[in-house]
């Protein structure tokens, strides 16, 4: 097994254990779970929950024979939350406190800060953050879309150092455990390649291991802002009682680097690209190489229509090198770029400033991130 130190987890919990007949909360299944938590806690560490199941445990109260509407799943989720939050409350013994998301949440600044502040202080009174996304009133543009990759994002805001998704398998394998014999568990991953996340089952695989994409790309999100992930079983007692000792049985994905700055964390995974600024090569040298705010001289070329503020991509040779928020929009950035500030004002009829991207606001983005430790 893989020894395991950590201060502050995300752990993400599925609809399987919360609800595992997919009618209503049944907490059998999450008692090793919460005396975990438990102990982990009397241990001084911090504890946030994702937690799938509130459809499931709203299902009974909104009866259908049909493929249930957006709307009917919008009803069982909002019964359904209750519930899954009495469970927690029963089975922990102690506060536990409700944060309902939207992906709009998080791609917000002031909520981002907001969510991370409302988090820090429910730690600080010994109170357990339970986490899911706002199913009641997200409609497909607002959602994160699934519970893996928000308890990825929850581990961002929070600045945890863990996330560890329960499954109903081990952790990842060389191929499906339950059709394969001969399937090894990769006990300790470095790096998520195209290889690694063809065992998740992608298009043209024959490997799929069921659920598992989600999975690596919550794991792959964390390692590369300097957090490590891991995958579990969480229907089995004995991985608990593992954990409680420090050791791991599960999959174990090791953080590239150093923890990342909180605001550059939000501008890399969560906060979308409206548009794309083309920059030559000089250009790339003096972000990437030299940590430099990116000037009007060196952008080639625009795409996109976005606003001042907005996050925008920066491309070099049809590379995405980085990414930013911009202090421009693209109509003046049309009539500036390739010029020096100096001509901004014959130009437009106003300044900024010089830098359309200023350092402080710019993540180079994993290709580069070695470039340059200051801005990666």
């Amino acid at each position: 097994m893989n020894r395991l130190s950590w201060q502050r987890a995300v752990i993400k919990v599925g609809s399987a254990l919360i609800a595992p007949e997919g009618r209503g909360c049944n907490p059998k299944l999450l008692q090793p779970l919460a005396q975990f938590i438990m102990r982990s806690q009397q241990a001084g560490k911090d504890v946030i929950i994702v937690s799938s199941g509130s459809v499931a445990a709203g299902r009974q109260q909104v009866p259908v024979t049909h493929r249930p509407t957006i709307a009917e799943k919008q009803a069982m989720a909002a019964i359904g939350q209750t519930r899954m939050m009495a469970c927690w409350q029963e089975l922990l013994d102690r506060p536990c406190a409700q944060l309902l998301l939207t992906a709009g949440d998080l791609h917000d600044r002031t909520r981002y800060v907001n969510i991370k502040n409302t988090i820090n202080q429910l730690l600080k009174h010994g109170a357990i953050p339970v986490i899911n996304e706002n199913d009641t009133v997200a409609v497909d543009e607002l959602k994160v879309g699934d519970n893996d990759n928000l308890a990825a994002y929850t581990a961002l805001v929070s600045q945890a150092d863990t996330l560890i998704i329960c499954s109903d398998i081990d952790g990842l394998y060389t191929a499906d455990p339950r059709k394969d014999p001969s399937a090894t568990r990769l006990d300790k991953v470095f790096n998520i390649d195209d290889k690694i996340m063809s065992l998740a089952g992608g298009a043209g695989s024959a490997v799929g291991t069921g659920g598992m994409l989600t999975k690596l790309q919550a794991a792959k999100t964390c390692m590369g802002s300097g957090i490590q992930a891991c995958i579990i079983n969480g229907h089995h007692k004995a991985v608990f009682e593992a954990l409680s000792k420090g050791k791991l049985d599960g999959s174990l994905f090791c953080p590239s680097q150093a923890p990342v700055h909180a605001r550059k964390l939000w501008l890399q995974h969560t906060l979308k690209s409206r548009g794309t600024l083309i920059v030559d090569g000089g250009a790339k040298e003096a972000v990437c190489g030299r940590g430099a705010s990116l000037l009007a001289k060196g952008i080639v070329d625009i795409k996109g229509n976005f606003r001042v503020g907005d996050a925008v991509t920066v491309e070099h040779n049809n590379t995405a090198i980085a990414k930013g928020l911009v202090n421009y929009n693209s109509e003046d950035l049309l009539s500036i770029k390739g010029f020096n500030s100096k001509d901004f004002e014959s130009l437009i009829g106003f300044s900024r400033g010089s830098e359309i991207i200023h350092r402080d606001d710019l993540i180079l983005l994993a290709s580069q991130s070695g470039l340059h430790s200051e801005s990666s």
